[in-house]
């Protein structure tokens, strides 16, 4: 998967299991501040995550993640790795 293919899959994972707006989606936005995350929220990203990739992200990858563009690099390094 390319970095705009795991940004799509991301964003439409943010859209239909968080209902987010689509147009508050964007690599800046800041998944605590602009999102309203709180840490269930973080939890249940990183399973969906898991279910989209079939990796499982370890704590303290996601750890440094604020911004869907953290998630997007998180989630390429991931790949990556195999």
């Amino acid at each position: 998967m390319t970095k705009d293919e795991i940004y799509n899959e991301l964003k439409n994972v943010l859209i239909n299991s968080f209902m987010i707006e689509e147009g508050d989606i964007s690599p800046q936005a800041d998944l605590y501040n602009d999102l309203d995350f709180d840490s269930i929220d973080a939890i249940d990203l990183a399973a969906k995550i898991h279910s989209v990739t079939g990796k499982q992200l370890k704590p303290e990858q996601f750890k440094g993640v604020r911004t869907i563009g953290d998630a997007v690099n998180v989630i390429d390094e991931l790949l990556r790795a195999e």
